[in-house]
């Protein structure tokens, strides 16, 4: 009676201390991030640029979603077309206008469990110095020891559509679509002095 007593207790602390250890925090990795949007060209192509990730922290509760955020810094200086010209073009002030606004900024103030490995995520984003409401359909690809680093590591897909007159990005529209396509990669490790604790 006493061992079964004690495995019960053995049990409950192991649990109590399972759900301490929950949320874990991430720092995302840029050499494994890219934010990349799209949009249409007077109809005959569909463009792509990459945010290059700044920095970005994701707290991540696999248990109970509710309780993770992300928080991510995207400097213009990083806007990658490949086409030298257009990232100037678009670092100007009929569009991001880089010099004033120098960063894409996306806080969480929502996630939400969907079911599977699929997540809403509600944050605020801010471009050119207007902050709006947006919602990423977030897909978690994997989440378990990086082979490499060995530290635990989750990896994230994730997508979202907006407009961007909405934040005063609106130059050519509508023959430059005002629609935008944004496609989301990432992975995210906890960082080795963290994980060694």
């Amino acid at each position: 009676m006493r061992a079964l007593r004690y495995l019960v207790l053995a049990g409950l602390l192991g649990a109590a201390a399972t759900a301490q250890a929950a949320p874990v925090t991430y720092k995302l990795d840029p050499g494994h991030t890219f934010v990349l949007f799209s949009w249409n060209h007077f109809g005959f192509s569909n463009p792509t640029a990459n945010l290059g990730l700044g920095e970005g922290t994701l707290v991540f509760d696999e248990k109970d979603p509710a309780k993770s955020s992300v928080d991510v810094t995207l400097p213009l200086a990083d806007l990658d077309t490949h086409v030298s010209k257009l990232d100037e073009h678009l670092k100007k002030p009929d569009f991001f206008d880089a010099e004033k606004y120098p960063t894409v900024t996306f806080k969480s103030t929502k996630v939400q469990a969907v079911g599977g490995n699929k997540y809403k995520v509600t944050g605020d984003l801010t471009v050119h110095g207007v902050t709006k409401p947006v919602v990423l359909d977030a897909t978690l690809n994997k989440s378990g020891e990086h082979p490499m680093l060995k530290v635990p590591t989750v990896g994230f897909d994730a997508v979202t559509t907006l407009k961007r007159s909405d934040f005063g990005v609106g130059a050519y529209v509508p023959n430059v679509s005002d629609e935008i396509k944004v496609r989301i990669t990432t992975e995210a490790s906890v960082p080795k002095a963290d994980a060694a604790k």
